[in-house]
Order: structure tokens, then C-alpha cells, then sequence
């Protein structure tokens, strides 16, 4: 039974001939050249570089977020305050009888 083919399975590949001496010792000579081994420690430094800006980035970015909400946020709530007073102002003297006044184009006399 094991030797039958099972319907629907995967084929792997056949396996390959054993490597010759050669083959070893010019993938022995590559893996451990001065080029590589060079390679593989800027790659790790490159790493090292890449953890320690992402952690600065986010204590950047913290920083940022939290000067936003407690300078900005305010200064926004109060310009729309002033911005609603503003209209109600208006909004009440235009039911008074006063003509409206643009505070673009103030009136001269």
C-alpha cells in the first residue's frame, strides 16, 4: 500500500545526488569569505539601527501627539466658541432691527 500513489497528494521532487567535494568546498569557501561574514554584520547593525530609530520615532511621535492635545485641542475649542458667539451676536441683532455688520468690512463713517 505504500508504494501506491495517493490520488490528489503532492509530488515532491526526486531527491538530488549527493554533492561532490567540489561542490562542498566552493560553498564552504563562499559561506565563510571575509565578503559574507562582512554581510552578515552590517545586516545585523542595520537591524540594531532599525530598532533603536523605530523606538525614538515612537517616543517622537508620543511626544507630538501629547503637545497636540493639550496646546492645540483647546485653541480649537475656544476659536469655535468665539466663532458661536460671534453668530449669536449677529443672529440677536439682526432681530433687533441693527443692520448686520461684517467684521471683514467694518462700516466707516
Amino acid at each position: 500500500m505504500a508504494s501506491q500513489p495517493r490520488k490528489g497528494g503532492i509530488s515532491l521532487p526526486e531527491r538530488r545526488l549527493p554533492k561532490t567535494n567540489d561542490q562542498v568546498t566552493l560553498i564552504t569557501r563562499f559561506s565563510n569569505s571575509a565578503i559574507v561574514s562582512r554581510g552578515k554584520q552590517a545586516a545585523g547593525e542595520a537591524v540594531c539601527v532599525s530598532k533603536r530609530l523605530l523606538r525614538s520615532t515612537g517616543k517622537a511621535a508620543w511626544i507630538a501627539g501629547t503637545t497636540f492635545l493639550i496646546l492645540v485641542v483647546p485653541l480649537i475649542i475656544e476659536m469655535d466658541r468665539e466663532q458661536q458667539l460671534n453668530e449669536l451676536e449677529l443672529q440677536q441683532a439682526s432681530l433687533l432691527g441693527a443692520p448686520p455688520v461684517n467684521p471683514a468690512h467694518p462700516v466707516q463713517r
